[in-house]
């Protein structure tokens, strides 16, 4: 089934991504996952190889290829086992670039777009925040213009690569009581006069650093601002299609990096003088985490297509999203139990996996927020446009 929509050309950049991640990124994950700080000249390596810059313009130093290239990407960095590393990547290359090449004026463009592919800058976005949540539209960030700079106040928590970003893509609220309306998109410089972070200590996702920003009568151009005044909202809701359906496929990728792995153990390992995939009870209850995997990954391939030719999907990436992550939670919490007492050792992969995959349901909106979304589409019958 998965012909549809990979070639030969995509196989072929599998095989290169994994050697690399092989030879660049596996010997160090322990180091990372240990320290919480991943070493910068990864960057540029990933740079180096395009993969930065999969599904940008070349115009900017990108590869300009299609999705697909995407979904391996995504694919392959949860089956390193460091859902923090996949996670200070993907913010990188999805949630902050996406914000530059979507609305980004071609200064903008120059100036963080092109290093941000090479691998010379490193961004993140900061949209949530310590009273908000889901909330996007109760933010209380404020960016005041006065003459031809805007001040910026406020705070923003739970942001990947928050301490260790060289810019930030940050909302802000130019026009406060306008509410949603009148939310706006900057780029600010870390080093900006005003500019704070503190790392946070989390569960899971320990090689990546999250932070929470303060904003204090921060100065920048108004030339940082991105896109149109007031249209922030609307932007961030167009791409959180993007970021929704990445969570999805990086829900299945380890769901299914989870169910190889705890199937090599089963076949090793011997019980009642029989490997225990031999007995119907694990038989039966891993036909059934197969059978959950695969309807995710179709499903996510299906939107992943859609996304492609340029449908707008946000109601079909809510639903990759609110299923894949629950779906990627119960294999990960069941082929823990498949391995016993190993599974429950750090020496095993599925206690770090477990930890990392509980933020699934949690990051990019919760999956109540998702319910009521769906609720809303179904059955108010509200529709979600792109912006324009």
């Amino acid at each position: 089934m998965t012909s549809m929509y990979f070639t030969e050309e995509h196989h072929l950049f599998r095989k290169s991504l994994q050697d690399f991640l092989k030879k660049e990124v596996v010997p160090h994950i322990e180091s990372w996952e240990t320290s919480g700080e991943i070493d910068p000249s990864i960057w540029v390596k990933f740079g180096d190889m395009g993969f930065l810059g999969i599904n940008y313009p070349e115009a900017y130093g990108g590869l300009n290829l299609d999705l697909f290239y995407t979904v391996i990407l995504l694919e392959e960095l949860q089956k390193i086992n460091s859902g923090g590393f996949a996670a200070a990547v993907w913010a990188h290359v999805y949630l902050a670039m996406t914000h530059l090449n979507a609305e980004g004026d071609e200064a903008i463009k120059q100036n963080y777009l092109t290093p941000s592919i090479s691998g010379e800058k490193i961004g993140c976005l900061c949209i949530t925040e310590p009273f908000g949540g889901s909330d996007v539209a109760g933010m209380r960030t404020t960016a005041i213009k006065q003459g031809d700079n805007y001040i910026i106040n406020g705070s923003k928590t739970f942001i990947t690569n928050g301490v260790s970003s060289d810019y930030l893509i940050i909302a802000a609220k130019t026009t406060p009581e306008l509410g949603n309306k009148g939310i706006s998109i900057f780029v600010i410089d870390r080093a900006t006069k005003g500019v704070s972070a503190t790392k946070l200590d989390k569960l899971g996702w320990r090689a990546s650093d999250t932070g929470e920003i303060a904003f204090d009568n921060v100065s920048i151009p108004a030339s940082n601002l991105m896109g149109d005044e007031n249209k922030g909202f609307n932007y961030i809701m167009q791409h959180f299609a993007l970021e929704r359906l990445i969570m999805g496929i990086n829900a299945h990728a380890r769901a299914e990096f989870a169910l190889e792995y705890a199937l090599q153990y089963m076949s090793e390992r011997h019980a009642f003088g029989k490997t225990i995939d031999k007995f119907q009870a694990l038989r039966h209850t891993i036909s059934e985490l197969y059978a959950d995997l695969e309807i995710c990954k179709s499903y996510n391939y299906a939107v992943a297509n859609a996304l492609n030719k340029g449908e707008y999907v946000v109601k079909e990436a809510t639903i990759s999203k609110l299923k894949s992550t629950k779906m990627a939670d119960d294999v990960i919490y069941q082929c823990l139990q498949f391995l016993g007492g190993y599974g429950y050792m750090e020496d095993y992969p599925m206690a770090r996996l477990f930890r990392d995959s509980r933020l699934g349901p949690i990051g990019g909106g919760t999956s109540e927020i998702l319910r009521e979304i769906l609720a809303k589409i179904i059955i108010d019958k509200k529709e979600y446009k792109p912006a324009t």
